[in-house]
């Protein structure tokens, strides 16, 4: 394969480059999660501290990677208009990695701790937030069109727990070296301890992770049907989903407080608690191990049981794990902090597990059919906002409450004895994290307004999962808050709405294009009649299909993604498009006739897919068109309809993808109809698709 074609995207997507795309796509995660375990970390912030950051500069750097991710919305129209999303992603992705390597080398050019080496550091980070902003917009809506829906959550959830364990690795030895060197370092070189790290991290994993993206398979990416909103009608639409906008809310607010003290957690035992830096990240390591643990448990239940529950319960999870972190000095170490902070990162890696998981493809499961770019976008912008606000607000709040106490103390006094024990106290950062908590319970209210198709009753899963969750927290139920894991709500996932998927079948649009064309490409090789292979495609689908409400609810995208890839046999075969084209409807026909299912929307579908996939392997799209409508007469009576009516069924679909070809598609189409086929007669009735 030449360089051109492995960045050109792929029309029909087989099993084999599904799977193998899965493979790189693991890979990447592993390379990519290694090298942030230390650039998203406590690593980070105890070299910003090194260079001379106070609170608030800590929450500015945390914040800024959120903060740029807005940005992502002006990328809509460059990925829309361009369609190259595997381009795009790794033309902005390569300088984004290559930027960690001028903040690895600041020690050297520049004295630290200084003002110049935090404004380097600050600036640096705001760039590489730019770019990995156009990075997010296409990497996310190429991930969607190749992972098959079926697996999602189990996937992701295998990718993660790899991605953990190079994380845990990586970040411990990154640790341990820092520690050595400042144990033998000369006076005054300290920071050059964090430089290797970084060094080694960027040139190793961090360009490994564009190698790994450069390896994997990009889907076509499919052309909306009809005229093309604007811009402003695009980015407004999530917005004016009232649904949808419940899920905004939440992730805004949850975004906001949990970032309030996450970025904090390193910096607080680091000053406050006094911990060395190889014990910060070995709490970190120990969290990611049961975050591991936990993944293979969410995973599986997300596919079977549902998203929203999950994520209920696992938020609900993490605000007591924040709350817990004001126990942690009473007001300052004492016996059980150690053991506290041990328990509260176990939780912490439950916790995060389930809600990494599920705010990851919530938004895919709500996402209409038809404009998955704008409302991923939308849901990255309101997470971006929240998680860039929140590490301001903290990173302030910290420093104000920094010379501020609240105390409530045991006292008691006799004739002889004055005895004073402090019960409760806050100081600092614990009054963000009682912030966070009372702030994360409101965040709650906009999920419980979040209406998931499906949604199943409390009850109705605990039956399930009752049992085999006690026998699994069993062992650690004499831990607070362990025993709540037995009392999981959850919800079913039944369907994950993605333009050109069919959930019903359980294969994405670019699996079926593929049987279409393996099929025919099969059938002509053994008979050329249009009969015979458009018999041969009717079986095909019929083994692939569901329930008849399935294929009913589905009808126009399987009829068109059906249609598209029987078009893309002509690049296997000597079959002209027209027979190609007949073949198509006919086996589409009869497969919807068979099933008793009103056949409008599968000849308007057949029409759309024949046109497009005519288009894609540039084909003659009239040719496609009169043997289309030809083959829509022939089927008519067995279809319940008139000549006239089947043939505009099928004339009409072929226009709509006409129009979004452009002018000249659609004078090939209209040139190439029958004077008595007038689709216009249609204009009544709702446009493919509904």
């Amino acid at each position: 394969m030449g360089l051109r074609e492995s960045f050109s995207p792929k029309p029909t997507i087989s099993d084999q480059d599904v799977a193998s795309g899965l493979r790189w796509l693991t890979w990447e995660g592993t390379a990519a999660m290694g090298f942030f375990s230390i650039t998203t970390s406590g690593f980070l912030a105890a070299y910003a501290l090194v260079l001379g950051c106070n609170n608030f500069q800590i929450g500015i750097l945390a914040a800024l990677p959120f903060l740029t991710q807005p940005l992502q919305i002006l990328v809509i129209p460059l990925v829309e208009r361009f369609r190259r999303r595997k381009v795009i992603t790794l033309a902005s992705w390569i300088p984004a990695q290559l930027s960690w390597l001028p903040i690895a080398l600041i020690p050297l050019f520049l004295d630290v701790p200084s003002s110049s080496a935090v404004a380097l550091l600050l600036i640096t980070i705001g760039i590489r937030g730019l770019f990995a902003s156009v990075t997010s917009c296409a990497w996310n809506s190429w991930q969607r069109d190749l992972v098959p829906q079926q697996v999602l959550g189990r996937f992701y959830a295998r990718r993660q727990m790899w991605a953990n364990l190079a994380a845990m690795a990586f970040g411990l030895a990154a640790s341990f070296f820092v520690t050595y060197w400042e144990g033998y370092a000369p006076a005054g070189s300290e920071a050059l301890g964090y430089t290797f790290p970084l060094l080694f991290g960027a040139v190793f994993l961090g360009l490994a992770s564009p190698l790994f993206m450069s390896l994997m398979p990009e889907p076509l990416m499919q052309p909306s049907p009809g005229p093309q909103p604007s811009l402003f009608s695009t980015i407004s639409t999530p917005f004016r989903d009232g649904n949808y906008r419940h899920l905004l809310s939440f992730l805004f607010l949850w975004g906001l407080a949990l970032n309030m003290s996450i970025p904090f957690f390193a910096v607080y035992m680091l000053l406050r608690v006094g911990l060395p830096l190889s014990a910060v990240m070995g709490f970190s390591i120990l969290s990611q191990a049961f975050n591991i643990l936990f993944l293979r448990v969410w995973g599986p239940l997300a596919d079977r049981f549902g998203i929203k529950a999950i994520l209920s319960v696992s938020v609900s999870l993490y605000l007591l794990v924040v709350l817990g972190w004001t126990f942690t000095t009473m007001p300052e170490r004492h016996f059980l902090t150690i053991p506290l902070l041990a328990i509260l990162h176990i939780l912490a890696g439950v916790a995060a597990a389930g809600v990494t998981l599920a705010i990851g493809t919530i938004g895919l499961k709500l996402a209409p059919k038809g404009q998955a770019t704008a409302y991923l976008a939308a849901a990255g912008l309101a997470t971006s906002l929240g998680a860039g606000l929140g590490p301001l607000l903290g990173g302030y709040l910290g420093d104000f409450f920094s010379a501020r106490q609240l105390s409530l103390v045991f006292s008691w006094i006799d004739p002889t004895h004055f005895i004073q024990l402090p019960t409760f106290s806050l100081i600092g950062f614990d009054f963000v994290f009682c912030i966070t908590f009372i702030l994360g319970i409101f965040t709650l209210s906009a999920l419980v307004a979040l209406r998931e198709e499906g949604e199943a009753s409390r009850e109705v899963v605990l039956d399930a999962l009752l049992a085999p969750m006690r026998h699994a927290v069993r062992p650690m139920s004499s831990v607070p808050g362990l025993n709540f894991l037995s009392q999981f709500p959850y919800s079913i996932l039944r369907r994950v709405p993605i333009p050109g998927l069919d959930v019903a079948l359980g294969v994405t649009a670019y699996q079926l294009a593929d049987m279409a064309k393996t099929t025919t490409v099969a059938a002509a090789r053994g008979h050329r009649k249009v009969s015979t292979i458009a018999k041969a495609l009717e079986k095909a689908l019929t083994s692939v299909w569901g329930t008849e409400k399935d294929m009913r609810t589905h009808a126009s995208e399987v009829a068109q993604q059906t249609a598209r890839g029987t078009m893309h046999a002509k690049e296997n075969t000597d079959l002209d498009v027209g027979h190609l084209a007949h073949s198509a409807v006919l086996g589409i026909a009869r497969t919807f006739g068979r099933a008793r299912i009103v056949p409008q929307e599968a000849l308007r579908g057949a029409g759309y897919g024949l046109v497009q996939g005519a288009g894609e392997t540039g084909a003659d799209l009239g040719r496609a068109t009169i043997n289309a409508v030809e083959a829509a007469r022939e089927v008519a009576e067995q279809a319940g309809l008139s000549e006239e009516e089947a043939a505009a069924y099928v004339a009409q679909g072929a226009l709509d993808a006409a129009a979004a070809m452009g002018d000249q598609a659609v004078a090939q189409v209209e040139a190439s109809l029958p004077e008595d086929v007038l689709p216009a007669d249609l204009a009544e009735q709702e446009k493919w698709p509904p």
